[in-house]
């Protein structure tokens, strides 16, 4: 029997407003690993099922956010730093500067990215598992703009009111946002026609919502655009074909620094240059990430936005209005989830399979 949504909303709110600096909170990486889920390949989903853990039943989806929840373990905490990427003299909206100057440290998202892909490509077993979990969660941090500036710690330091209630900057976005979508929508919460849909959700409180980004995002007001978000800079992609994972018995899981074999760099830049995005990867987060700063400027920090001084009020039609009326927050979630599956399908997907699709590197298409 499946729980009415009204009792667990509650109990989600209490969970999302407590993860104050986690990326998109646990629903948002969950809607953007349920969104991948929808644009895999079957056989990229056939082998989900013996990749990821026995529970986790072939979804992408309960294992989005574990990334964060072990951040903080010893063994795991050299990977705090992988979560975000700042670019030194960046403060939105006064100085939107990205990587032009150099970073405030090497390693971060963007290399981990790099890395995680890597090692999806090349290693089976608890390896692989690892890295996908990784590549899971980077990829949703990613498209959370406030991950891609240094401002205020990301605008954890920012205090702002929103539904008339104190919190800060970063939880608004995270979190608040999408909750408040979930909790006022009030289409899309019966099955659609879709097998494709319905087999990759799992009865949650945000079915409804990832409803919507799909029917009336993906194949709607984005119709004309989501095929090309996964699209790389001219060489940074790389023929599929080539891109076929070697089946390693590795079960080492940490994560050392590759180098780009066809170029014989190290992906880690030296000095003010930024990270490499790899030609020999299906996935280019630097230039994903160079397009998506901007929005730091125009709608998280705007012109003349203050956050040091009286809480502002955010649930207004000044500040939230446009972010509501162009859909920021879902085309985000959407093009991150989108992009995962690309990158998934390119590095997993039966080649006779993406050949039969004729869309080899990322094989979305619909039923």
């Amino acid at each position: 029997m499946r729980i009415h949504a009204s009792f667990l909303l509650p109990a989600l709110l209490c969970l999302l407003q407590s993860a104050r600096v986690i990326a998109w909170g646990v629903a948002g990486h969950q809607i953007v690993a349920t969104i991948a889920q929808i644009h895999l390949l079957p056989s990229v989903r056939e082998q989900l099922c013996d990749i990821l853990p026995y529970n986790a039943r072939c979804h992408l989806a309960p294992y989005a956010a574990w990334a964060d929840s072990i951040k903080r373990q010893p063994q795991w905490r050299w990977t705090s730093s992988l979560h975000y990427v700042n670019g030194i003299g960046d403060y939105p909206a006064e100085h939107c500067v990205f990587g032009e100057k150099g970073w405030s440290s090497e390693k971060n998202l963007l290399t981990a990215l790099v890395n995680v892909t890597y090692e999806t490509q090349q290693y089976g077993g608890s390896r692989q598992d690892i890295a996908i979990r990784f590549l899971t969660h980077y990829l949703g941090d990613l498209h959370m703009p406030m991950h891609l500036s240094g401002r205020d710690r990301g605008g954890n330091d920012d205090h702002v009111k929103f539904e008339g209630r104190m919190t800060n900057l970063h939880t608004v976005w995270d979190t608040l946002l999408i909750t408040q979508s979930i909790r006022t929508l009030s289409n899309y919460t019966r099955p659609t026609s879709s097998k494709r849909i319905e087999s990759a959700l799992r009865g949650s409180i945000y079915d409804a919502y990832v409803r919507w980004i799909v029917v009336e995002g993906i194949r709607g007001w984005w119709a004309n655009d989501w095929l090309a978000w996964p699209s790389c800079p001219e060489g940074g992609d790389l023929d599929p074909a080539l891109l076929v994972p070697r089946n390693m018995d590795e079960d080492s899981v940490d994560f050392p620094i590759h180098p780009d074999v066809s170029q014989g760099q190290a992906i880690l830049g030296a000095g003010p240059q930024p990270p490499i995005d790899p030609p020999s990867l299906p996935i280019c987060p630097q230039s994903w990430a160079t397009a998506l700063h901007p929005l730091n400027c125009k709608y998280v920090w705007p012109p003349h936005y203050d956050t040091r001084g009286k809480p502002p009020e955010l649930d207004t039609p000044a500040y939230l209005g446009p972010i509501r009326d162009q859909h920021v927050v879902e085309r985000l979630l959407a093009m991150a989830g989108v992009r995962l599956a690309a990158v998934l399908n390119s590095l997993l997907g039966d080649e006779g399979e993406k050949s039969a699709l004729g869309h080899g590197l990322d094989g979305l298409v619909w039923e």
